[in-house]
């Protein structure tokens, strides 16, 4: 398959499965081509990238105690509140 030129339409809207790296060489090559000429896509591109590194590192962060505590009031006022569904 030959190189194809793609609008931005096109890459903004397979932006997410070739970040996911769910596209085929010749598509993932298609991208890389236009992020590497259009610079308001290669900085939506970059933007994706960096929002994923950051909420990937995000859940690695251990929650401190006291929120842990908070949750459980929480969700110990929903069970109270809940009506009994036994019946």
């Amino acid at each position: 398959m030959s190189p194809r030129d793609l609008s931005c339409e096109e890459v903004i809207e397979r932006l997410f499965d070739y970040l996911d790296r769910e596209l085929d060489h010749q598509q993932t090559a298609d991208i890389e081509r236009h992020l590497s000429r259009c610079r308001d896509c290669f900085t939506r591109a970059e933007f994706e990238k960096r929002l994923r590194a950051r909420v990937a590192a995000s859940g690695t962060v251990k929650a401190p105690p006291r929120l842990y505590r908070r949750i459980g009031s929480l969700l110990d006022r929903f069970d109270d509140d809940e009506p009994d569904r036994s019946h």
